[in-house]
Parts: C-alpha cells; sequence; structure tokens
C-alpha cells in the first residue's frame, strides 16, 4: 500500500515573527483558512486515505498535529526527541512503516510547501509509485524551472532514455547540483537538463532501508535496534535512543546523491516551497499598485509593491515606500526589503543568542 510521511519539524525561521518556536510555518494558515499541514494531508486523500498518514515532527508539536490532524491516527504521529536533519527521519518512518506494511511505498513529503494544482501533483505521484514498484528505484519528483533560481537546489537528468509510466516520463538522475550562482543557473536552465529539486520522494521501505545499509550503515544498525520495538510499549523510548544515537545528515546527501538508482519525474503543478515572505507576497493578490494587503486596517499613500501582515486588527499606514514586507504580531514587528527577506533568519539566529530576547522567538 502507499504511505505518506510528512516532514513537520522544521523551525521556519524565515517567517518570523508570524512563525515561532511555540507554532512555527507548518502549523500557520498562510494562504486561506486550512494550515500548510493540513493543505498537505488535504491534497493527497484521493490517493492516500489518513489512517496511512505519518507525520514525523519535533516532540513538542505531537500534541499540535494532533489537533490539527484529528484523522490521523495518532499512533502515526511521531515526535522526535532532537533534531537530526531528515535522513533520520526517513530511516525510522521506514521502520514504523515496515512493521505495518511489510511492502509498503513511502511519499515523503515535506509540510509546508504550496501546491496549486492538486490533481496534476496526484498524477505525478501515481507515475513515481508506479516506477518505484520495481523495489530498488528512488524516485523524486522535479520541477521544471521557469527562470534561472539561486534559491533551490538542481537535479541534473540524462537526456538519453527516457521511461514512461502511467503517460508521464520518468529519466534516470545523473546528478543533484548545490544552489548556484545566477550565471550558473542561468546555464541550468538553457540545457534543458535540468530540474528543481522539490525535496520529495517516493521508494518502497524496504528499498530505502537496503540504501541506508549500503551507504549510511551506522544508521542503518540503528534501525535494526529500533525496528523490533516498533509497535510494542518500548517503541517510543527506542525512537529516543534512535534518534539520539544518529548524526545529523539529510537524506539527500547521505543517500540520494550516493546511490546509483535515482530516479526523477519531471511534472509543474504550480509548486512552491514558500521560503521566505518574498514569496506570500508573489503568490498572493495586490491592489492596483502592487501592494499585497493581509490585515484588518491599512492604509496606503503613495506606496508600491509593498506586503503588509499584521493580525492584531492596529492600523498599519505606508507612506512613500516601496517593497517593503511589514509583518506585525502581539510580541514583534518584523521591516525588511522583500530583496532581502531570506536574511529574516539572521535576526532570528540572533534572538536565540540573547537570552533577554528569546522570548521574541
Amino acid at each position: 500500500m502507499l504511505h505518506a510521511v510528512i516532514m513537520a519539524g522544521g523551525a521556519g525561521t524565515r517567517f518570523w515573527p508570524r512563525s515561532t518556536e511555540a507554532k512555527p510555518k507548518q502549523f500557520l494558515n498562510i494562504f486561506g483558512d486550512r494550515t500548510m499541514l493540513q493543505d498537505t494531508v488535504d491534497r493527497i486523500e484521493k490517493l492516500i486515505p489518513a489512517e496511512r498518514v505519518w507525520v514525523i515532527t519535533n516532540d513538542r508539536y505531537v500534541d499540535l498535529v494532533k489537533k490539527q490532524l484529528p484523522d490521523v491516527p495518532a499512533g502515526n504521529i511521531v515526535g522526535e526527541p532532537v533534531a537530526r536533519n531528515t535522513a533520520p527521519c526517513v530511516a525510522a518512518a521506514a521502520a514504523l512503516i515496515q512493521q505495518k506494511d511489510q511492502e509498503g511505498t513511502m511519499v515523503v513529503l515535506p509540510a509546508d510547501h504550496l501546491i496549486s494544482q492538486p490533481d496534476t501533483f496526484i498524477s505525478i505521484l501515481e507515475t513515481a509509485e508506479a516506477k518505484a514498484a520495481d523495489g530498488k528505484s528512488l524516485v523524486t519528483i522535479g520541477i521544471k524551472p521557469d527562470r534561472p533560481e539561486t534559491g533551490y537546489g538542481y537535479i541534473e537528468f540524462n537526456s538519453g532514455k527516457t521511461e514512461t509510466y502511467k503517460g508521464r516520463e520518468v529519466k534516470k538522475v545523473k546528478q543533484f547540483r548545490e544552489k548556484p550562482e545566477l550565471p550558473k543557473a542561468k546555464e541550468f536552465v538553457e540545457s534543458g537538463n535540468f530540474l528543481w529539486n522539490s525535496g520529495m520522494f517516493i521508494w518502497r521501505a524496504d528499498a530505502i532501508l537496503k540504501q541506508f545499509k549500503k551507504h549510511l550503515p551506522n544508521m542503518y544498525k540503528e534501525v535494526e535496534k529500533l525496528s523490533p520495538k516498533v509497535g510494542t510499549g518500548g517503541q517510543q523510548e527506542a525512537i529516543n535512543e534512535f534518534y539520539h544515537n544518529c548524526t545529523s545528515i539529510s537524506i539527500d546527501y547521505g543517500i540520494m546523491e550516493q546511490a546509483d538508482t535515482v530516479y526523477v519525474v519531471p511534472g509543474s503543478f504550480g509548486w512552491n516551497d514558500v521560503g521566505s515572505w518574498t514569496a506570500v507576497y508573489d503568490l498572493r493578490d495586490k491592489d492596483e499598485n502592487g501592494n499585497v494587503i493581509l490585515a484588518e486596517t491599512a492604509e496606503v499613500a503613495n506606496a508600491q509593491n509593498n506586503l503588509i501582515q499584521s493580525e492584531s486588527g492596529k492600523m498599519i499606514a505606508l507612506v512613500g515606500v516601496e517593497n517593503l514586507a511589514v509583518v506585525e504580531t502581539d510580541k514583534a514587528i518584523l521591516v525588511c526589503n522583500l530583496d532581502e527577506a531570506q536574511g529574516v533568519k539572521t535576526v532570528v539566529n540572533k534572538l536565540r543568542d540573547n537570552e533577554d530576547l528569546k522570548e521574541y522567538l
């Protein structure tokens, strides 16, 4: 059967001050009434019912996940005691799924991406599932680039042989490339052999565990210790021990860049990783002056191309400014140039380093 593994442990620092340590980005309703986590589960429900959805999150967010996803079994919501990046998350999820479904296939998804064409996305997942059914292929989803983008990693595919599953192309991955400088990004796009790395994966649980055994043998040994405890009263203690004994490494670096059975399904389905306030500005409707106003009371005068986001109901007025993000909560106010929105993470790091300011995180 097909299972979904939702990775929901991120800190969402680039969305401060709305995203906080108590309620990070994936638990916020940035686009509409549903939170990003809820949207992630909603869009796959035609393919994967709630009882086969697994959510891997930080310990402190387990109750929040249960509240936002009441249809997902409580036993499918797993709290990580420490952050160890995505490889341990995938390994633990594979062990949990195998205990219930020896031949189960995993769809691994971030909890905080936006997808505006869910039907197309489901079709791509079905293609990826069909390819992964061979029991050895590791499949990822690549986004067809519409511009040279320096904020995403890239997947280079072989331009030769192409396979077809369920009416869609599947290509052999040649290599993964880190986030490039602009000239290199232009080269990638012009070549036609590169896709954006979406961070979404599909494989059989047994297939990915074989790759852990080959490429991350120490982590695989920890999986072997965990597996017999899955489904028993000692499961949570075993999960805690597993995470504490694992090194911090991404699934991309630890497995995907090492394996030789990696394939990619190219697609375009209105994808955005919503990596900063700039993405919110780009994706929301604008007034005649290019302003995005997400506040109960706001006025602008001779102001263009700004984002106003407020929760408190306070009046916010912008005069004679452009290209700003103004984000107001009950505890903090952010004002930044939209072109520098990635730098919000720097402010968050400074708050973390100052004991007197941690209350604003």
